[in-house]
Order: structure tokens, then C-alpha cells, then sequence
């Protein structure tokens, strides 16, 4: 990337579309903003969005634990959140509150072992970039043998949420309306919560674990707040995803030719600063539109 020269009359720099990383960027990009906006969508309306950031923090022990192993970071992002999930649900299984303290717990004890590993991973391994890696991505790092392996957890939770779509709908808008339609609502959540530590894993691999939230969350956000269908929201929120991450992979290709060293500037910052500045946009275009949110 470093050689890349930009014509100043056009908007896309000399290259982008004949790059291999960009390429892998763009469709690894593409299927997990998808995933992302799909269980998303369900996580704002089920006001889960703490459990949502939480777990994409928690995958931080998962992310620095696989370099030491060593395996592809998306499984040990994958593991640690499955197994969370499987505990933040054990452990508060009674209301709202108790599942709050209960993800307080499990993200507490995760992101001490975070700290171990990525110490681990400063002091024992030969790769000084690691440690930002985990936190905040490479997408333009990504291998394109992990297509197949991203597209098999894109297709699991995409699975899980379409195959659960109206029960999980039910129990989103109303726990007490769904368990009267004989809906079995602890099943839902728990496949619901395994479908979040899914999409979080995917997130985390692509604009890293502590910026993960923002590609789980902003979308939905922004559709929701422009449609009260759920149908609609999907789309739209699948829809703006994928052209954040589009949009953000070409803003950083094009930085190389910004800066004076020729590096360029994070592919993570473009996404989450077009998703926070659309969320804002839409927020006071919406509050100007009182009906929208009757």
C-alpha cells in the first residue's frame, strides 16, 4: 500500500480494485456487518446492547489468548465469548438485574485474564503488533483463507436469528406476551445470546474488540430510528453497515496518500467515525419528526 498513488481527480486511489488485501477486506467486511446489523437489530430492541459490548470486551482474553497457542484469532474470539455467553446466562437467569450483575462478573473476571495474555503476548512472542490488533483490528491483515472460516460463523448466526426470527421477535417486545404464546423464552435467549457472542467474535476480527461494539450496535441503532418495522430495520441496518465498512476500507486505502510517512490511517476510525456521525445525523433528523417514534 505504500506505493500507491492518488490521482486527485478521482475519489478512489490507483489500485483499490486490484489489491488482494483490499479484496479480503471487503468481503470479509461485507458478510460480518451483515451478521452484525441482523443480530444487532435484536439486541438494541431487547435493550441487551450492555450484554452486546461486554461480551466484545470479554473476547478480549479469546483474541490475545490465540496468538500464544498459536490459531487464527476469530477462534479463541469465538470460544471465550461462547463460553461467557453460556455463563452470563447460568448465572442470571432470574430478572434483568441479576443478568446485569452477572455479565458484570464474567466481564470482570475476562478482562483479567485479557491482561495476562496480552502481557503474555508482549513478553513471549515475536509480533509487537498483537496487542493492536486485538484492540482495535487489521482488517487489511486478514488472510483470505479466513473467508471460509468467517462465511461458516456468518451462516451459524445468521441461522440461529432467521430460524428463531418471530419467537425472538415476540420475546423482544414482551417476555410475558411471548411465555403466553407458549414460546420458551429461556431457549430463545440462550440461542439469542449464542448468536451475540457469534456476530461479537466476527465484529471484534474485523475493527477489533473494543471497537466492536460500534459495528453491532450503530447500524441497528440508526435503523430503528428511521423504522419501527423490523423487517425494514434489517435491510436498512444491513444496508448501512456494508457501506460503512466499504466506505471506511476506501478512506483508508486513500489515507496512504494523506500523511508524509505513508501509512495511511486505521481502517477501524473511518467506520466508527462514519457509523457515529451517521447516528448523529439521523438523530437530529428524527427528533425533528415526533411521529417516527410514537
Amino acid at each position: 500500500m505504500n506505493s500507491v498513488s492518488i490521482n486527485s481527480a478521482s475519489i478512489v486511489a490507483s489500485g483499490f480494485f486490484a489489491n488482494g488485501p483490499v479484496d479480503t477486506a471487503l468481503i470479509i467486511g461485507t458478510v460480518v456487518a451483515v451478521v452484525s446489523a441482523t443480530v444487532g437489530t435484536f439486541t438494541v430492541m431487547r435493550g441487551q446492547s450492555f450484554a452486546g459490548h461486554s461480551l466484545s470486551d470479554i473476547g478480549t482474553a479469546g483474541g490475545a489468548a490465540a496468538p500464544l497457542i498459536p490459531v487464527p484469532s476469530i477462534y479463541g474470539f469465538v470460544a471465550v465469548n461462547v463460553v461467557a455467553a453460556a455463563l452470563m446466562d447460568l448465572l442470571g437467569v432470574r430478572s434483568p438485574r441479576a443478568r446485569d450483575v452477572a455479565t458484570g462478573i464474567v466481564l470482570g473476571g475476562a478482562l483479567g485474564l485479557a491482561a495476562l495474555f496480552l502481557y503474555e503476548d508482549t513478553t513471549t512472542t515475536s509480533d509487537s503488533g498483537t496487542v493492536v490488533t486485538v484492540l482495535f483490528g487489521s482488517i487489511f491483515a486478514l488472510q483470505s483463507s479466513l473467508i471460509p472460516v468467517v462465511a461458516a460463523f456468518s451462516v451459524a448466526a445468521l441461522a440461529i436469528t432467521l430460524m428463531l426470527y418471530r419467537p425472538l421477535l415476540l420475546s423482544s417486545i414482551s417476555t410475558d406476551l411471548a411465555t403466553a404464546k407458549g414460546v420458551r423464552v429461556r431457549l430463545v435467549a440462550i440461542a439469542y445470546l449464542l448468536a451475540l457472542a457469534l456476530a461479537v467474535s466476527l465484529s471484534a476480527l474485523t475493527i477489533g474488540a473494543i471497537l466492536s461494539t460500534v459495528l453491532l450496535i450503530g447500524p441497528a441503532a440508526i435503523a430503528l430510528r428511521l423504522t419501527k418495522r423490523t423487517g425494514h430495520a434489517l435491510l436498512l441496518a444491513s444496508g448501512t453497515g456494508i457501506a460503512a465498512v466499504a466506505l471506511g476500507v476506501l478512506l483508508a486505502y486513500d489515507s496512504v496518500g494523506w500523511t508524509s510517512n505513508g501509512q495511511g490511517w486505521p481502517v477501524s476510525f473511518f467506520i466508527v467515525a462514519l457509523l457515529f456521525g451517521t447516528y448523529v445525523v439521523t438523530l437530529l433528523v428524527t427528533r425533528r419528526q415526533p411521529h417516527r417514534n410514537a
